[in-house]
C-alpha cells in the first residue's frame, strides 16, 4: 500500500488506524450483521454509537453538563445563519472580527438577520495577522461576539481570546477542533465542520450553552432551530450516521493512541515548529503570517516567484506530497498539518524543501 502525505486543507487525511478499523468493520459492525451505513438511526445499535461518540467528545473537550452537543448537517457554513437566527434575538446586534474569508461570510450572513458590527479586520494585509482588539469598540448590548479561531486559508490563529464580558463568545473552530485543549466555558457557542480534524465531510459539531437555546427568531426554519435538535438528541431527521461513526473512531484514537488533547497539542506544536523553523532560516521559502499569530494547523508559504511556486507544487506532488497548492487569495503553498498528519510527514516535507532549495537557488 502506497499512501501519500496529504496536506489538504480539507477534506483532510484521517489516521491510518481509524481507516483500518473502518475497513475491517465496513461490511459488519460488531455482530449486527450489517454495516453502519445500512443501520437504522432509530436502532439501539446506532443509538449506542452516537451516544459513545458524544460521551468521548465531552470527555476529551471537558464539555460541562450545561452545554448541548449537537451533530448537525450543512457544514460550518450553515452555522453562519443558525447562530444569528438563534442568538440575535435580544438587541438584534452582534460583533464580528474579520480575519478571513469564513469570518467575513459569517458576518455577511448575520447582517441579513440583524445589526452586524465589524469591530476589527485584518483585510488590509491579506489577513496575515490577528488584529489587536479594543474592548471600548465592542457593542455592550450585543447578543454575541463572533470570531473564527483558526483561519484555514490564511494560517492565523487566536492565541488570546477576546474578553467579551457577559456577551457570549461564538467561535468557528472548524480547522482547530481537538488540536489542543480549549476552555469550553469561555464560549457561548462553538461549531466545527468535521472534515479537517474529526471525520469525513458530512457532520457539523455544535457545542452550545443551554441557556442560549429556545429563543430563536420567529422566522427560523424548524431545521435551523437549535431547540429542535436538542430536544431530539440530534435525531429530528436522519443524521450523517456513518460520519458520526468515523468521528467516534477518531475520538478513540485521540484518547487511546495519542493520550488526550494535551499530548495532541504537543505533537502539533512539534510539527509546526519543524516547518516554521525551516521557513524562518530558508533563503528561498518564507511564511506569510506574523510570528505571534501563526496557526498550528495551516502553514502558508511562498517563494515570491509564481513560476517557482508552481514548479515546487508539481515536484512535491510527484514525490508524494499532495495538495500543497495555496489558496488563490494568498498564492504560493499551504501545508495543512492537522492531527492525523504524522511528525514523519512534516519531517519528510522539510527534507524535500531543503533539497528543492539547493537545486533552485
Amino acid at each position: 500500500m502506497a499512501r501519500v502525505y496529504n496536506f489538504s486543507a480539507g477534506p483532510s487525511m484521517l489516521p491510518l488506524e481509524v481507516l483500518q478499523t473502518a475497513a475491517a468493520e465496513l461490511c459488519e459492525f460488531g455482530t449486527t450483521g450489517q454495516s453502519v451505513m445500512e443501520m437504522s438511526h432509530r436502532s439501539k445499535e446506532y443509538q449506542a454509537i452516537i451516544d459513545e461518540t458524544q460521551a468521548l467528545l465531552r470527555e476529551l473537550m471537558q464539555i460541562p453538563d450545561d452545554y448541548e452537543v449537537l451533530f448537525l448537517q450543512g457544514g460550518a457554513s450553515s452555522q453562519f445563519a443558525m447562530v444569528p437566527l438563534n442568538l440575535m434575538t435580544g438587541s438584534g446586534k452582534a460583533d464580528f472580527v474579520i480575519t478571513g474569508q469564513w469570518a467575513n461570510k459569517a458576518y455577511k450572513e448575520a447582517a441579513r438577520y440583524g445589526q452586524a458590527n465589524v469591530v476589527a479586520s485584518s483585510a488590509d494585509k491579506t489577513y496575515s495577522y490577528i488584529p489587536k482588539l479594543d474592548p471600548a469598540t465592542f457593542t455592550k448590548d450585543a447578543d454575541y461576539f463572533h470570531i473564527c479561531m483558526n483561519n484555514t486559508i490564511y494560517g492565523t490563529k487566536y492565541h488570546t481570546l477576546p474578553d467579551t464580558g457577559d456577551v457570549p463568545l461564538v467561535a468557528d473552530i472548524s480547522s482547530c477542533i481537538l488540536s489542543e485543549p480549549i476552555d469550553v466555558t469561555r464560549f457561548g457557542v462553538l461549531y466545527a465542520g468535521a472534515q479537517k480534524n474529526l471525520a469525513p465531510a458530512g457532520v457539523t459539531i455544535v457545542i452550545v450553552r443551554k441557556d442560549l437555546i429556545g429563543h430563536a427568531q420567529d422566522i427560523t426554519p424548524t431545521m435551523f432551530n437549535y431547540q429542535t435538535h436538542a430536544d431530539n438528541g440530534s435525531m429530528f431527521n436522519t443524521p450523517p450516521c456513518y460520519t458520526i461513526y468515523i468521528a467516534g473512531l477518531v475520538l478513540k484514537w485521540i484518547k487511546n493512541t495519542i493520550g488526550g488533547l494535551e499530548n495532541m497539542q504537543k505533537i502539533n506544536q512539534k510539527k509546526a515548529a519543524l516547518l516554521y523553523d525551516f521557513l524562518d532560516q530558508s533563503k528561498l521559502f518564507h511564511g506569510t503570517v506574523v510570528k505571534e499569530d501563526r496557526s498550528l494547523m495551516n502553514v502558508p508559504f511562498v517563494t515570491g516567484n509564481d513560476e517557482l511556486d508552481a514548479k515546487f507544487v508539481a515536484a512535491a506532488k510527484a514525490a508524494g506530497f499532495v495538495n500543497l497548492k495555496g489558496h488563490r487569495s494568498v498564492g504560493g503553498m499551504r501545508a495543512s498539518i492537522y492531527n492525523a498528519m504524522p511528525v514523519e510527514g512534516v519531517q519528510a516535507l522539510v527534507a524535500f524543501m531543503e533539497q528543492f532549495e539547493k537545486e533552485n537557488r
